[in-house]
């Protein structure tokens, strides 16, 4: 089995105040923007009996009622809303990716001295409160600015040569991440993780 995660850089107070926001106007800018892709998504779970995506978002963006049998869909929908706010971020060294990739990356950030961040973080999180847990898809993480500004400074002082040691496909992601981290840095915001 083959997992996914993507980044995005993101306002994460701005992305957190739409939870329980009842901006309803937010809510038809997002269907209205992702149309077509809501469809698609509702096409892939109408095999349940839960919620589609856009009565999941409105419920997130409502504050509720959440049925809590459909974290998933809840987990989802705000994916969606963080899309709405955020810009992705290349993802193509953790798209697709095997079970225990993350740990891998975490080990090469580790032993490289960077510490502010974590893969992990992304994969054992959840998304804000009230929304429901999902079962088991989509986790959720974030990094801070803050976070992201330390891993930047503790990057630097690595050396190449330690960099170059590293295995070519972990050294990759170890890259991609510190890219997260620069994006988020020049735009004056953090990066919110969904783990798929």
């Amino acid at each position: 089995m083959s997992y996914a995660l993507t980044t995005y850089v993101v306002d994460l107070p701005a992305l957190h105040a739409s939870v329980g926001s009842k901006d309803d106007k937010l809510r038809r800018m997002i269907g209205g923007r992702f149309k077509q892709h809501l469809a698609h998504f509702d096409s892939q779970f109408d095999h349940t009996d839960g919620p589609s995506i856009r009565d999941a978002i409105r419920a997130v963006i409502d504050g509720g009622p959440f049925d809590d049998r459909h974290g998933t869909m809840y987990g989802y929908a705000f994916k969606w809303i963080c899309e709405f706010h955020g810009r992705a971020l290349f993802n193509n060294d953790f798209s697709p990716m095997r079970a225990g990739w993350l740990e891998t990356v975490d080990e090469a950030l580790a032993g490289l001295g960077v510490t502010a961040v974590s893969v992990g973080e992304f994969n054992y999180g959840r998304v804000p409160s009230p929304i429901p847990a999902p079962d088991f898809l989509p986790c959720y993480g974030e990094w801070s600015l803050t976070e992201c500004r330390k891993a930047l400074e503790q990057w630097e002082a690595v050396t190449d040569e330690r960099k170059a040691a590293l295995a070519p496909a972990v050294g990759k992601a170890v890259e991609s991440c510190m890219d997260w981290c620069n994006t988020a840095d020049t735009a004056g915001r953090g990066v919110a993780g969904f783990f798929s």
